[in-house]
């Protein structure tokens, strides 16, 4: 049964104070964890807000309001939201004060490990960082990078700014990468096995030209969608996993159902929503959802379409992604992670585009990551990167000069939600990397081996 609005979720981010205090406790200490009570409640029935995103708080709207007029923003609107979030800021502060004092008292009376000593050995962040103040976090943004691929310093290869690129190598050598890593948790013993799989299931998810059948919607209006959901995405701070496979979820569905364009953006939140259950270690919550939507829809309804896509689906939601590739082919290449940032912002700038939906996630990959070679002056695609890809560069020619084209010709001028945040200093402004002459890419690719 669904949980009511302020209800506490467990599957929320955020802190939550559960824990029930012995009855020994003083007077003062159950007021404290009264209060705690009270402001959890108080912050379960808010939305998520991500100060540290380089978007900044979530926007409340409705992603088709221009298109099906179902909203009207109220004036005293935002007066009320400003109130209400001043009111938590002083509310949070109070809570950070109490949590600290009954912590203190609990490790000393149950031996608990101090903040100090656990921020040490776990790298997830300490109840201090989560509770830091919206101010402090808006005056100085956490800089947190993707997680980063093996640099390994190369002579060979090196671009004019002495950045390393792929490794030359002789003709017909190739690189085994697995036997050089050492990190336990990348899973080396499995992961040819793994992206062989991941291969194979590509067949099993070709994308139609659904479009044809899709008579209230169009090309546009799904490019407004995926803007839209990038903003979800940052907002409340998912994994870019999580951004893909839910674009991958809205292309699948609408390609065996019928959608009238005012539940275009029902299906996109449902399918963030699905694609946090299967990818997030916390998934917001659905109260969450309802509120980026502008409460337009209910939660019965939320629901009832997250029911229909996995039924549509027959609850098969493993597919393969372009994103995953991505990390693959550089770990081949030992490029930096400016230059595989380069290529996650080509390869993110195909979820708006229509065009590229028919597209296999491996091919989409390796072309992308090629295209952010030569932008940057890298190389040529080595042996190992035809061995661990399965493509050689003359596969990805074709696919390579579209990419270099909807670069430099921005066709959704207006849907900037992926340059914008690739033009931010955590992704090294990749978005304003010159991009390359039509003329001189062709030449390039006829000089490439």
């Amino acid at each position: 049964m669904p949980l009511p609005r302020n209800s506490k979720c467990a599957n929320g981010k955020g802190l939550r104070s559960s824990k029930t205090q012995p009855v020994e406790n003083t007077r003062g200490e159950m007021i404290g964890a009264m209060e705690s009570q009270e402001a959890d409640k108080e912050e379960s029935s808010q939305a998520k807000r991500s100060p540290s995103s380089p978007q900044g708080a979530p926007k409340k709207r409705s992603a088709f309001g221009d298109l099906t007029n179902a909203h009207q923003a109220q004036p005293t609107q935002f007066k009320k939201e400003v109130v209400k979030g001043t009111a938590k800021k002083v509310l949070r502060s109070s809570v950070t004060h109490d949590l600290s004092k009954n912590n203190e008292i609990n490790s000393k009376k149950f031996g608990f490990k101090p903040l100090s000593e656990e921020a040490s050995v776990s790298s997830e962040p300490t109840v201090k960082e989560r509770l830091m103040s919206v101010q402090e976090k808006e005056l100085k943004p956490v800089q947190e990078e993707p997680i980063l691929v093996n640099e390994e310093p190369s002579v060979e290869g090196a671009s004019a700014s002495g950045e390393p690129g792929p490794r030359e190598q002789m003709p017909g050598m190739e690189e085994d990468i697995e036997k050089i890593e050492e990190d336990p948790y990348a899973n080396t013993e499995y992961a040819k096995e793994i992206f062989k799989y991941m291969r194979k299931r590509e067949e099993t998810f070709p994308v139609s030209n659904y479009m044809v059948k899709q008579h209230d919607i169009s090309k546009d209006m799904r490019a407004i969608l995926v803007d839209w959901m990038v903003e979800v995405q940052e907002n409340f701070e998912l994994t870019h996993e999580t951004l893909y496979l839910a674009v991958k979820l809205v292309d699948h569905y609408l390609m065996h159902v019928v959608c009238m364009r005012d539940k275009l953006q029902l299906i996109g939140s449902t399918a963030i929503l699905i694609a946090s259950k299967f990818e997030e270690r916390c998934p917001p919550c659905i109260d969450d959802f309802l509120y980026i939507c502008d409460d337009a829809y209910q939660r019965e309804e939320l629901l009832s379409m997250e029911i229909s896509i996995l039924h549509t689906l027959n609850f098969d939601i493993n597919i393969p992604i372009a994103y995953r590739f991505l990390r693959r082919f550089a770990k081949c290449a030992h490029v930096s992670m400016e230059t595989l940032t380069l290529a996650r912002f080509i390869c993110e700038l195909t979820l708006q585009d229509y065009d590229y939906v028919q597209e296999s996630a491996s091919k989409l990959a390796a072309s992308c990551f090629f295209l952010a070679l030569k932008m940057r002056n890298l190389g040529k695609w080595t042996p190992t990167l035809e061995r661990y890809s399965g493509y050689q560069s003359s596969d990805l020619f074709s696919l390579v000069k579209r990419l270099n084209f909807l670069l430099t010709y921005q066709r959704h001028d207006k849907l900037k939600a992926v340059r914008t945040k690739y033009s931010h200093k955590i992704f090294f402004e990749v978005a304003k990397t010159p991009t390359l002459d039509m003329l001189k890419l062709e030449e390039i690719l006829k000089n490439s081996p």
